[in-house]
């Protein structure tokens, strides 16, 4: 009863604070102008994570004393630190480094201040338990990864909301399910938020999380996940909800992001671009450019990322040795699919266009229109005074 107490606290403050941020934001001009990669049409707020990251400290601090919070206590101030990074950074830009550092200091907390990291690989790839510095220093590479992989999906209206609250749901429940009372309370008032913010982020966006609000759900989602694959490796065998793919399982729930993240970095060092150059090659451009509106793509992508996590479900008495390949093949052949068919639709529809000071026939209805408007400008009374 308390886990819906706390998800409803967070949705009903986040639905009743988003509005007055967006006032806010609107009188201080603070926001996105169109142009550039921009692909929204007038001017929108930005730093929208104001109104769910304070909707869900709000609920834990209402009621979290029903739960054990010290147990996430580095968790929860490693995500605080973060949004502040994200709120200087909005507000004004911070150096690749500093900003770089500011979300390293929030990964130690997490990862050596409160342990919460990937241990070992279950015999994935013939690897065991990880020695203690490199488990510090893949588990802080992976949450950076991961943090930053949701920071670039942040493109469209409603999709990071979308993709964040499948993947938090799911894990709100798998930690309720497993006692975990600390980490499910956090993941289900987060979500409250995020659901919250979306009334007002889906299209056409009234207001954008902004760094403010994807790099703090990015990472908070990203500490969650691997807790999770911790978590989950350490049920006995047979536990319910014990999925065999540990680290597959943690990778499927943030699959989106560190596909389209390894695909623009990929395509943009293969032209021999910085991977961190801005461009519109994101997945979501993609589909975009093959006429599908900012709903349409949230919610395909959305379903899609659905249907890759219950395949793992159903696949779950298998190893990572064989349901890490298999996603990862189903998922480049959606890649390299969806790329072949967008330029395909891109080439058929260049040809279609009229071309550069190209003439075409008029049709037959529109040579009588202009007759007759010529018969009513030679037949008309014209007052030359």
């Amino acid at each position: 009863m308390y886990f819906l107490l706390a998800f409803l606290t967070s949705f009903s403050v986040g639905f009743l604070v988003t509005p007055i941020v967006i006032s806010v934001l609107r009188k201080a001009n603070i926001g996105d102008v169109p142009g550039g990669r921009k692909i929204h049409k007038k001017f929108t707020p930005s730093m929208g994570g104001i109104g769910f990251v304070l909707a869900t400290f709000v609920a834990l601090g209402i009621w979290g004393w029903q739960f054990p919070l010290p147990d996430i206590r580095y968790m929860l101030g490693a995500i605080a630190l973060m949004f502040f990074v994200g709120l200087r950074d909005d507000m004004v830009e911070l150096k690749a480094n500093h900003k770089l550092l500011g979300q390293l200091v929030a990964v130690l907390l997490v990862v050596v201040a409160g342990d919460i990291r990937i241990k070992d690989f279950h015999g994935f790839l013939g690897v065991e338990e990880l020695p203690l510095l490199v488990s510090y220093a893949f588990s802080s590479f992976v949450l950076l990864a991961l943090t930053n992989a949701f920071n670039l999906i942040d493109g469209l209206d409603g999709l990071a909301g979308t993709v964040a609250s499948i993947s938090l749901s799911f894990l709100g429940v798998w930690f309720y399910v497993q006692g975990l009372e600390s980490l499910a309370v956090l993941s289900l008032t987060l979500l409250g938020g995020v659901l919250a913010f979306m009334i007002f982020n889906w299209h056409p966006a009234k207001i954008f999380m902004g760094d403010t609000g994807s790099l703090t759900l990015g990472f908070a989602l990203g500490s969650l996940v691997v807790a999770f694959m911790g978590y989950n490796s350490a049920l006995p065998q047979g536990a319910f909800l014990r999925l065999e793919p540990a680290f597959t399982a943690g990778i499927v729930l943030m699959i989106y992001p560190l596909y389209d993240m390894a695909r623009v970095f990929a395509k943009r060092i293969s032209q021999g671009k910085h991977p961190m150059t801005a461009d519109k090659s994101h997945v979501h451009h993609f589909l975009m450019r093959m006429g599908m509106k900012h709903n349409e793509v949230a919610v395909t992508l959305g379903l899609l990322q659905l249907c890759l996590i219950l395949l793992v479900f159903i696949l779950s008495d298998y190893s990572d040795n064989i349901i890490l390949p298999v996603l990862s093949a189903i998922v480049l052949t959606l890649g390299i699919s969806m790329d072949s068919i967008t330029v395909r639709f891109v080439k058929k529809k260049v040809r279609k266009a009229p071309k550069i000071l190209e003439l075409r026939d008029l049709t037959i209805s529109q040579k009588i229109k202009i007759k007759l408007d010529k018969q009513t400008v030679n037949s008309g009374n014209m007052n030359l005074n």
